[in-house]
């Protein structure tokens, strides 16, 4: 049987590295990497793999679920898995929304990996159990939480006030005088703990809950 070619997208060289050998010595092929959606879209075009596996969050430019449509938009039969950090619901409805058929947490361990890619193969969705229920349960409203604004830090607030002025994470990084890598991490944390799925959505998060206190 012919092994599943796989591309493999993370903006953290070491985290490709380790995906690659993983992947590797499991039997599959890793056809390319990429480090931005940009180029996971690239590569996907020309290569034409049977699966991505993609970091949602990949810094400027482009993000992972961005990237999930417009790689669906150019093949159908291309499987994207979501490979990330966060576990809230709302991440995997959007993953699911982009056109991913799997979901798969970073702190997973090897077979829950190649399950995950043997189920996207066969057709199936591949959701971990802790996070299906939630994940297609829509809520019954669409308003703000106020005590999950009140969970973000002093210094995630003031990242997420420059979120929503629109600045990219470079700018913000200037502006407060820290390591776009941090910015990163501060953005990932706002949007985690509002249960959002972007950055876009934060901002609009959090204009609503300023609204609400007025």
């Amino acid at each position: 049987m012919t092994a599943a070619r796989i591309l493999v997208v993370d903006d953290h060289p070491l985290a490709r590295e380790g995906l690659k050998s993983i992947l590797r010595g499991a039997g599959y092929e890793v056809v390319a990497e990429a480090a931005t959606g940009e180029a996971a879209i690239a590569a996907a075009g020309a290569l034409k793999p049977d699966v991505v596996l993609l970091d949602i969050r990949l810094g400027d430019g482009i993000d992972g679920l961005q990237a999930a449509a417009a790689i669906r938009a150019l093949d159908a039969d291309i499987r994207v898995i979501m490979l990330t950090l966060h576990d809230a619901p709302g991440y995997v409805r959007a993953a699911l929304e982009a056109g991913a058929s799997g979901y798969v947490l970073k702190d997973a361990g090897l077979g829950e990996l190649r399950l995950a890619v043997d189920q996207v193969l066969a057709g199936r969705l591949a959701i971990p159990a802790s996070l299906a229920s939630a994940a297609f349960e829509r809520p019954e409203r669409t308003g703000t939480d106020p005590a999950a604004f009140g969970r973000l830090t002093g210094r995630e607030r003031e990242v997420l006030d420059l979120v929503s002025e629109g600045l990219t994470n470079k700018e913000i990084a200037r502006r407060l005088d820290i390591s776009p890598a941090t910015v990163k991490a501060h953005v990932e944390r706002v949007i985690a703990k509002l249960g959002v799925a972007d950055r876009t959505q934060a901002a609009v998060q959090a204009a609503r809950l300023r609204q609400a206190g007025d």
